[in-house]
């Protein structure tokens, strides 16, 4: 079988030639560079987040910026700029690439350039360095995904708090190495009692006898598209459920799907080996898709 991930998209020749944003400037491809003695290069020590453009709009732009200031508050990063100046970069970055629709745009704050390479942030005196890598994007994921639990958990929030869209993503490249050396495509992660919690890329839903279930959201990244989806299913009388369930009621769901910003919605077609449903993309997966799409449409 054909691998696939969930972040698969066409190719795309223009992708050579994007200019990319690097601390107020924006610079060719193959002038974007930072130092080896960036704080994010060197220990994972910065936050991420990804925005994606339909038909001149980013989606939900606000929200992800506010989760990005959040997320630098949270490990005590000065970004340096308002909210606004964020949101003026993505624009004048997305000019400057003449995008228009089909786009991802990833954010990357990290504390900066250290005056030498060990881990005390004291030591990180210039910065903080800031990146926007775009690129013309349009999901290209052939078939629905296969999974595999993995030993790798999303912790515990005293060690990495896994709702943070951090730079230091080892634990899930891991799970992704397992799942892969297993057959599949992507892991499964459990949460530290063993409910089934989230993959290693994306938010995990299932669906039982006409009813949307996904983890209770206290140890997983809670996507943007994630609580999107939690707030269509109750505003279009769908029963949706955070609640914690394990791998028995995953393996006899009637369909399953991941959520990100990158895929939207992205069908499940096995887990462990066992077939989910039909293995195909369901109604309820497919409904949601639309009305995803419209509210981005209206958004």
């Amino acid at each position: 079988m054909t691998e696939v991930t969930t972040h698969q998209a066409e190719d795309d020749a223009r992708n050579e030639n994007i200019l990319i944003y690097v601390d107020g400037k924006i610079v060719p491809k193959v002038e974007a560079m930072v130092s080896v003695y960036d704080s994010g290069f060197m220990l994972g020590d910065g936050v991420w987040e990804g925005l994606r453009l339909y038909d001149g709009k980013w989606a939900f732009m606000d929200e992800h910026i506010n989760r990005l200031f959040e997320a630098a508050k949270a490990i005590d990063l000065d970004i340096g700029m308002r909210k606004n100046d964020v949101i003026s970069a993505v624009l004048e970055t997305q000019k400057a690439n003449q995008m228009t629709s089909d786009a991802h745009a990833r954010l990357m704050v990290t504390r900066g350039i250290k005056v030498r390479p060990f881990q005390h942030p004291s030591l990180s005196q210039s910065g903080p360095t800031f990146v926007i890598i775009m690129e013309h994007s349009r999901p290209k994921i052939p078939r629905p995904i296969t999974l595999a639990t993995v030993p790798h958990q999303r912790g515990l929030p005293m060690t990495q708090d896994p709702k943070l869209n951090s730079h230091s993503k080892l634990n899930c490249i891991l799970a992704c190495i397992a799942a892969q050396k297993a057959g599949a495509d992507e892991a499964l992660m459990l949460d530290v009692h063993g409910f089934v919690n989230t993959t290693n890329a994306c938010n995990f839903f299932i669906v039982q006898n006409g009813a949307v279930w996904t983890s209770t959201g206290d140890y997983c990244m809670n996507g943007i598209t994630r609580q999107k989806v939690i707030d269509l299913c109750r505003a279009n009388d769908i029963p949706v459920f955070e609640r914690n369930y394990s791998l028995v009621d995953t393996y006899s769901a009637d369909e399953a799907f991941l959520t990100g910003t990158f895929g939207a919605q992205t069908p499940v077609s096995s887990i462990d080996g066992r077939m989910i449903g039909t293995g195909e993309l369901g109604p309820m997966t497919k409904r949601l898709r639309g009305l995803y799409k419209d509210l981005v449409d209206r958004s």
